[in-house]
């Protein structure tokens, strides 16, 4: 009897902070928990889309090696902390924002004049310091969506003004991504997986958010490859509280099934309500003794139980 393959449940998120969380999926097939946990990390890491500086112009500075009058750092120093700066865009185009600070002090992300469509979320990111009062600075930047990372070289010759000092880009707003795979049981099956997936972000997109999407890009791409193929999946196994898990260890004979059904499925040594939804229509069709009255007969039973 061909053994369906049942799908996982989102079992529970602990979320740690805005910025943190860990997922908890089960029961998964045994095996599947390295599965999945593998290619949501890799999806996570290199395919969530975010935004970033990709070019900046600080204005009286021609190039990078040089400084700027009235500021302590140089224009390497500038550069690395700009790199620093978390923004999000609602925009698919570039967009230009301005910096602008007078007179001595720190110089911070929080400066940054944003637009409708930029937002800066760590505004207390520190970009330099000017140490004379009565210097000033102005900086002119320019923010992009895309996914993973964009070398310097890529940057350089995708900017928007040709006098424009180029960044490499991270785009990704995923920061880590760790997993874990546990042993899990419900009711009598013992070789189960679960998978604890912690994600930490930038700010700029909830854990959920990207936990979410990376699901989505990977079920386009495997659909995109089954074709016309549909495999059917068996139920999941129960929910992640005791009372479900309960449930599903509740006998057979408690069904108020007639007695030839409830004969027909202990016979073939199906004895819980686990056991029971852990099968196929196609494998209880198959069960010795069991017909098409007893079928609709369980489908009825499980369905008052919403299984």
């Amino acid at each position: 009897m061909a053994q369906a393959i049942h799908n996982p449940t989102l079992a529970s998120v602990d979320e740690h902070n805005a910025t943190s969380a860990t997922f908890v999926v089960e029961p998964l097939h045994s095996g599947y928990g390295m599965t999945l946990g593998n290619s949501l990390r890799r999806v996570l890491l290199s395919s969530i889309a975010g935004a970033a500086i990709t070019s900046f112009r600080v204005d009286g500075v021609t190039h990078e090696f040089t400084t700027v009058k009235g500021v302590k750092e140089d224009v390497v120093d500038i550069m690395l902390n700009l790199k620093g700066v978390r923004v999000k865009s609602a925009s698919n185009n570039p967009v230009e924002v301005t910096l602008e600070k007078k007179g001595a002090g720190v110089v911070t992300a929080g400066d940054i004049k944003t637009t409708a469509d930029v937002e800066v979320v760590n505004p207390e990111a520190v970009i330099c310091t000017i140490d004379d009062p009565k210097a000033s600075i102005k900086i002119e930047l320019v923010v992009e969506t895309g996914r993973g990372y964009r070398t310097i070289e890529e940057s350089g010759d995708k900017r928007l003004h040709s006098d424009m000092i180029a960044l490499d880009a991270l785009f990704s707003p995923v920061m880590r991504v760790r997993y874990k795979v546990e042993n899990t049981r419900v009711g009598q099956m013992t070789d189960l997986d679960k998978l604890l997936l912690t994600i930490d972000t930038d700010g700029t997109m909830s854990p959920k958010d990207a936990f979410e999407e990376a699901a989505a890009i990977l079920v386009n791409q495997y659909t995109s490859l089954a074709g016309a193929t549909r495999v059917e999946a068996a139920p999941s196994l129960g929910g992640s509280d005791d009372e479900s898990g309960a449930e599903l260890t509740t006998p057979i004979e408690d069904l108020n099934l007639s007695a030839r059904t409830t004969n027909a499925l202990i016979n073939n040594d199906i004895r819980t309500i686990n056991d029971l939804v852990n099968l196929s229509e196609t494998d209880l069709r198959e069960l010795k003794g069991f017909g098409s009255k007893a079928l609709d007969e369980v489908k009825d039973a499980l369905a008052e139980l919403e299984f």
